[in-house]
């Protein structure tokens, strides 16, 4: 079964172009509370995407599932709207998934859950040390219907400076069995297009089949080479790149233990190069 690809855009016509070629889920990414703050010099993109934008995408999408990206659990400021507002404007303007990012605590999770009242599905972002201190406490809960990984924010958390590092010191692994030990779908990273990414796609993507993972997000990186240019061209491309993609995957799943082995012995080392490179 092949991986459920998500794709981060506000863009209606991008988003069309993203289900026509098979994209499972288009992201609206809400969050940007305290986003900046923590990763501030990194290169990472901080889209500020709203309730209109989910609104604009549920007019037009039929075959993609629409995930939006809320803000992580908070109280009603100047600013902005409480959480449960939020997420009550999420619901009533048509996503089918919630995503809660950089929850630390059991107690968030809970609030988030009750807010969703299980109208839409759920989908946990583990991304702090905290979190996974109480992993086994918040996968215990009721209502969680999928969760991933973000490696992004978890190898700050963790001082490391790679985040696929993770993937080699066994922290991906680890979570992913307590994940399906669970019975929960679950995910992690992003991808690039094949033969791009400091650590290759194919690497990755081998990666996500022999760890059991369900999905992946279609990395800032992925097309990136065709973004600035005519749209004809970049719909073009990302239909050959992404094609490129389940072609691999359909390769991969042909593929024995010992593949899978060497290829984790190959992940390790390429990353291990990587790390000193940043020194």
């Amino acid at each position: 079964m092949s991986l459920k690809l998500m794709y981060i855009t506000n863009d209606t016509d991008i988003a069309l172009m993203a289900e026509a070629n098979g994209v499972d889920r288009i992201f609206v990414d809400m969050e940007y509370i305290g986003k900046s703050d923590r990763q501030g010099g990194m290169n990472t993109v901080q889209n500020q995407h709203t309730v209109d934008d989910v609104k604009r995408l549920r007019k037009v999408l039929t075959a993609s599932q629409l995930m939006v990206r809320c803000n992580p659990i908070h109280e009603k400021t100047e600013a902005y709207c409480s959480s449960e507002e939020e997420i009550d404007s999420i619901i009533d303007a048509g996503a089918d998934i919630i995503m809660l990012p950089y929850f630390n605590t059991v107690g968030e999770v809970k609030s988030f859950l009750n807010f969703v009242k299980g109208r839409v599905k759920t989908l946990l972002l583990f991304e702090t040390p905290e979190s996974v201190e109480v992993i086994d406490d918040i996968l215990a809960l009721d209502g969680i219907d999928e969760v991933f990984i973000g490696l992004n924010d978890l190898s700050l958390g963790y001082g490391k400076k790679f985040m696929f590092e993770l993937l080699a010191d066994g922290t991906v692994e680890s979570l992913c069995l307590k994940f399906r030990l669970k019975g929960l779908p679950y995910g992690f990273g992003g991808i690039a297009s094949l033969g791009k990414g400091l650590l290759h796609a194919e690497r990755v993507i081998a990666e996500h089949y022999r760890l059991g993972s369900t999905c992946a997000i279609l990395s800032r990186s992925f097309c990136v080479d065709f973004l600035n240019k005519a749209r004809s061209e970049f719909f073009e491309n990302f239909s050959l790149e992404l094609k490129r993609v389940r072609d691999y995957e359909a390769f991969c799943l042909a593929q024995n233990n010992a593949f899978f082995a060497h290829n984790t012995e190959q992940v390790g080392f390429a990353i291990s190069e990587i790390v000193k490179a940043m020194r």
